[in-house]
């Protein structure tokens, strides 16, 4: 496993902190939605590029067969993959990595906001060649 370059850490260090005060504020029990809008509220204040909603591309054998769409694309190199939910399950991490691989980047963190202590709901998720 590679790990991602120094700037690409930095900036989901940056994210995790903006996710922090996010849960702070908000604490547990909205929908996934709430976070997603008020994380992109926070990374606005503190200055780092994102797009909510970003478009995939989905290829299979070179034919496009169809388009996601991932939550938070920050500054082109990190995936965030929010969810509320009671537990993170094996699927979410599965959809992350998926994400990875269509993507070609190599780090996404998954955030679940459904948590007292939002430290329990991160997972960092490097992609493995």
């Amino acid at each position: 496993m590679s790990e991602p370059d120094a700037y690409t850490d930095h900036l989901a260090h940056t994210v995790i902190g903006a996710a922090i005060e996010v849960h702070r504020t908000l604490g547990p029990g909205f929908l996934e939605s709430v976070y997603e809008q008020a994380l992109s509220v926070e990374l606005g204040l503190r200055d780092i590029p994102f797009e909510r909603q970003y478009k995939i591309e989905v290829d299979y054998k070179g034919v496009s067969i169809g388009e996601q769409r991932l939550d938070l694309l920050v500054d082109k190199c990190l995936i965030i993959e929010l969810k509320a939910v009671e537990e993170l399950e094996p699927v979410h991490q599965a959809q992350l990595i998926s994400y990875l691989k269509a993507t070609n980047l190599k780090l996404g963190l998954l955030i679940n906001f459904n948590v007292p202590i939002l430290k329990r709901g991160i997972k960092r998720v490097v992609l493995s060649k």
